[in-house]
This record gives C-alpha cells, structure tokens and sequence, in this order.
C-alpha cells in the first residue's frame, strides 16, 4: 500500500477533534505501560507463583504416598492421613477398591495445566483432577494399588490472590488517571474554544463580548493577539468610515454652490450636460455615503429577517414591481438591521432596473439562511460576475450609465454580506435572468 494511502488510513480512524487528540496521547502510553506490565506480571509472576503453588501441593501428594507406602497398616494409614489433614490443609481419604474412569476430565485453564505438570513429574501415578466438585475446592485423584486417593486442595494454596489484587490495582490506577486526565485536557480545551468561538462570532460580524486570555501561555499569548488583531480591524473600520463619510459631505458643499451657479447661467446644451455631470457626481457622493453606512458600526441585534424581507419587497412593488416573495416566519438571526435593509434593496433595486419580475425565495438550511433573488432580466455574463462586485463597476450592455447607478450597488450588498460572515454568489436564474444567493450564517 502507498504510503499516502496509509497516512489517509491512519488519519480517518484518528480522533479529529484538539481534545481527543491529546487524550490519545496522553492514554496510549498509559495502555502500553500497563500492557507490557501485565505482561511480564503474567509471564514471570503469575508463572512462577502458580509452579511453586503447584508443585507443592504436588510434593505434599507424593509425601503422603510415600508414607502409606511406608507404613500400609490400618493404624499407620490413620495416623497419616490425620497428620496430612493437620499439617498441609490438604483433606486426604482412601477409596479401596475404586479405579479412575478410563477417559478423565478435560484440563481447562492455566492453572489445571500447571498442577497437571507438577503431577506428573513428583506422583508419577494416574491421577484425575475435578474443578467441579465444589467451589474453592479442588479434588486430585490418585490411583494406588489397592484403590484410589482422593485429596481435597483448598484453592488458596494452588492460586495466589494477588493476580486480582494486581489487576484491580492496575484498572483502578488506569480509571483515576483517565479521569485525572479528561478533566485536565477539558480545562485547558476550554480556552481554546472559547477563542474559535471569538474569533467566530467577529467573522459575522458580531461583538465579542466578556472574552479575556485565559488558559496556558502560548492560548493566552494568542487570545490576546486576537485582542489586538480585533481592536486593529475595529480602528481601521471607523476610520475609513469616518475618511469615506468626510470626504463625501465636504464634497456637497462645492457641488451645491455649482448647481447654483449654473442655474443663474440659464438655458443651454452646454449648461445641460453640466447639471447632468453635477448630478452624476451627487449619485456617486450619495453611493459613498451609502458605502460608509454600510462599513459603520451599528449594532448587530437579534433580527427578524422576514420581516425585513416583507419591508423592502414591499418598498419595491410600490415602485411598480412584480415580485413573489416566498420565507418562512421566525428567520430571526443577529444582523445588523439597516445594513441587511440596505443590501436587500440594492439587489431588489437593481433586479427591478433589469427585469420585469422578481422571485424571493428565503429558507434554512445546514446552520446558514439562504436568500434567493431571481429575475427574468438579460443576467450577467458569467466572464464579468466578479468584476461587478468592484466599485464603480458597470457593464456597458446591461448595466450602463443610462439604467444603472453609480456601481455601488452590488460592492454594498457584498459588503454587508460579508461583514455578517456570509456571502454573495451570482449564477443563471431558472427564469432566464440572474440569480443572486445571499448566504447569512445563524
């Protein structure tokens, strides 16, 4: 396999989000460790205690055949078997005449292994062991000669409990350092979410408020970069605003006393074309102005959104346009109410300067609300779509001098779109014309 493909295999079963992550690697140590621990827990501990357990409760058998072997009268069998029950809890009794069956139990397990090893190598007899007799007991079956030995084993002297007492120490230790470690990655996570969210909500446009650098260093050292960069885009906002709005209202003054003047000169072509530049430029000082609103500072607020839609659909069919509008109520959203009634007109307006009727159409849709403005008008060419989002920006053919405004229009709708964390696309309308998707984030 490629090694991209496995870096692409390796990637799609990781964790995608910071927080598991780093639990994934703060946990995966800890599973090794303990996984290699365990590990030679079992191969040398578990191994080794399990034989030594095993092999002397195989010794203490084969000691007690040997001392019935020693001693086979009635009274010698007695006190063996009373000195084995006393001795070595191993409870020993003698069934003359009784044979071990031909197909003994199968061994299950590590432990019946290891006892079964041991058995072979200090009885040297046919045995049986029986796990099933009673619980914490087990039975060893021995053949003798004139019968068959049953010995009693308590489970405690062939199992050590410290293999529990390992592994509940070693679960227990895993579950309060997995704890331990959740809630310490969650407290230093926090921070971090809390700054993409800030930096989230500035995209659209919206304040951020009660955000202070918290957390470890380099998050804190990056929140207040974040401070800064916002404070920055703020000044810079207002002073273009402030520069834009300036420039435009010392503009009017020299433009009012022109209109003056010309009046006073009379009829005329020469004086015609002069008003009609005059009142160009008042057009394109009053689209700076509209410009500089739309970069302004107002407020975002929480805003019904087809209420605003009614408003200016409504302002649009008042100037002779035929236009369906189709939202849904409860569209409400933070917006910033002027600028979003400013943007919409401008499309609207500009949709009813080009086409005989317009189609509105709001709708939500995977966390954004999606405003569709179709008419049935000559469109753009998809060549120029970009260009007409420039200011000052008119296409000769259907969008000239003549029928169009100062090419503001659409650099507004764009700019508020914008500033809200949205967007502005142009495509084909069904209808014929153009389509305009406006897409505002909830």
């Amino acid at each position: 396999m490629p090694r991209r493909e496995q870096t692409g295999l390796l990637k799609r079963f990781l964790p995608r989000t910071l927080f598991g992550r780093s639990l994934l690697i703060i946990v995966t140590p800890v599973i090794l460790a303990q996984a290699v621990a365990t590990w030679i827990f079992y191969d040398r501990h578990w191994d080794t205690m399990t034989n030594r357990l095993a092999f002397a409760v195989a010794g203490d058998i084969a000691m007690v055949i040997g001392m019935l072997e020693h001693d086979p009268t009635p009274e010698g069998r007695n006190w063996t078997l009373a000195a084995t029950a006393r001795s070595t809890d191993l409870i020993v009794t003698l069934e003359p005449g009784s044979t071990l069956p031909d197909h003994p139990p199968k061994l299950r397990g590590m432990l019946e292994n290891t006892l079964s090893k041991a058995l072979h190598e200090r009885v040297r007899r046919p045995f049986a062991i029986n796990t099933r007799i009673t619980r914490e007991w087990y039975e060893i079956r021995v053949q003798m000669p004139d019968g068959v030995l049953s010995v009693m084993s308590p489970e405690r002297r062939l199992f050590s409990p410290t293999s529990y007492i390992f592994i509940l120490w070693m679960v227990g230790s895993a579950l309060v350092l997995f704890t331990v470690a959740i809630i310490f990655m969650r407290n230093q996570i926090r921070p971090i979410k809390r700054l993409a969210a800030a930096a989230d909500a500035l995209g659209k446009g919206r304040d951020v408020r009660n955000f202070k650098p918290e957390g470890a260093t380099e998050v804190r050292q990056a929140a207040v970069a974040f401070l800064r960069m916002r404070e920055r885009i703020h000044r810079q906002i207002t002073q273009r605003t402030e520069m834009l709005a300036g420039v435009s209202h010392d503009l009017r003054t020299p433009l009012t006393r022109m209109k003056l003047a010309l009046d006073m000169l009379g009829d005329g072509p020469e004086v015609e074309e002069l008003l009609t530049d005059v009142s160009e430029m008042e057009m394109m000082i009053e689209g700076y102005l509209a410009f500089a609103r739309g970069e302004g500072t107002e407020a975002v607020q929480p805003t019904d959104l087809t209420r605003i839609l009614n408003e200016v659909v409504s302002g649009v069919r008042r100037e002779g346009a035929e236009v369906a509008l189709v939202a849904p109520d409860g569209l409400t959203l933070p917006l910033r109410p002027n600028a979003t009634r400013r943007c919409l007109a401008n499309l609207l307006s500009n949709a009813r300067r080009h086409g005989d009727r317009i189609w509105v159409r709001a709708e939500r849709e995977d966390g954004f609300i999606d405003i569709l403005v179709d008419d049935d008008g000559p469109g753009i060419p998809q060549a120029s779509r970009d260009d007409v989002f420039k200011p000052f920006f008119r296409l000769d053919s259907s969008r000239n001098q003549a029928t169009g405004g100062a090419g503001l229009g659409l650099t507004i709708a764009r700019d508020v779109a914008r500033s809200h964390g949205g967007d502005i696309t142009l495509s084909d309308s069904p209808y014929g014309g153009l389509r305009v998707l406006i897409r505002l984030p909830v």
